[in-house]
C-alpha cells in the first residue's frame, strides 16, 4: 500500500455514529420512586380503598332506635256509665257510680291510685289499686263515696273529677278525668240526698 489518503473501511465496518445522549440524572426521591414503583402504587392503591370504605362507613345511617311507648295518660280514656242504685236500708251517705276505662295503644297501663278533689268526700274502688288494663280490653270499675264532711262537700259538683295516678313502661303520671255532665249531675242528686239535712 502506498500513498498517503484517507483510510478506506474495511469490509464489516460501520460508520461511527454520535454519541448517545445520556438521560440527566434524577433527583434521590424520583431515583427511589422509580425503583419502588410498585410497592408505592400498591401502597397508595390499598390507602385510598381504606379510606372510601372509612368514609362510607361514617355516612352510612345508623339504625333508629325503635320509637319510645306513649305517656299512659295519651292512651287511656276514663267513661262515666251509670250510678249505681242504692239499697233502700243502706247508709244514705255512701253511694256508688260505673265507669269504664279504655286503653288505645301500648304498653300495659296500671292504676296505682283513685281520689277526688272534695275535702268532705273518701273514696273507693272495685278493684282496688294496683290493677292493670290493657289495649283493646275494657275494664268497668265501681267507683263508691261516702260523705264525711257534709260541710266540706257541695252542694252542686259543677265540674267534678276523678284523680287517677297512672302508671306504665315510660312514666308514672296524676291525671284527672272529667266525666261530663251526667257524673254532675248524679253526683250532685246524691250529694243533696246524703245531706239533705245539712244543705237546707
Amino acid at each position: 500500500m502506498s500513498g498517503i489518503g484517507p483510510v478506506e473501511p474495511g469490509e464489516g465496518t460501520r460508520a461511527h455514529t454520535a454519541p448517545v445522549a445520556r438521560r440527566p440524572q434524577l433527583g434521590r426521591t424520583v431515583r427511589h420512586f422509580e425503583r419502588h414503583r410498585r410497592a408505592v402504587l400498591g401502597t397508595l392503591l390499598t390507602s385510598a380503598v381504606l379510606a372510601g370504605s372509612g368514609y362510607l362507613y361514617l355516612t352510612r345511617p345508623r339504625p333508629q332506635a325503635p320509637p319510645a311507648p306513649p305517656y299512659p295518660s295519651q292512651v287511656t280514656a276514663l267513661t262515666y256509665v251509670k250510678a249505681r242504685a242504692t239499697d233502700s236500708g243502706r247508709d244514705r251517705r255512701e253511694f256508688s257510680f260505673d265507669v269504664e276505662m279504655t286503653m288505645e295503644s301500648g304498653p300495659p297501663v296500671t292504676v296505682t291510685r283513685i281520689s277526688q278533689p272534695y275535702a268532705g268526700l273518701s273514696v273507693t274502688s272495685s278493684p282496688r289499686p294496683p290493677f292493670g288494663t290493657k289495649a283493646g280490653t275494657p275494664l268497668k270499675i265501681t267507683i263508691t263515696m261516702r260523705v264525711t264532711d257534709c260541710g266540706k262537700a257541695p252542694r252542686n259538683a259543677g265540674l267534678p273529677f276523678l284523680d287517677v295516678t297512672l302508671r306504665n313502661t315510660r312514666a308514672i303520671e296524676d291525671h284527672s278525668f272529667i266525666l261530663g255532665s251526667r257524673y254532675a249531675q248524679d253526683l250532685s242528686r246524691a250529694l243533696q240526698v246524703a245531706c239533705s239535712n245539712n244543705f237546707g
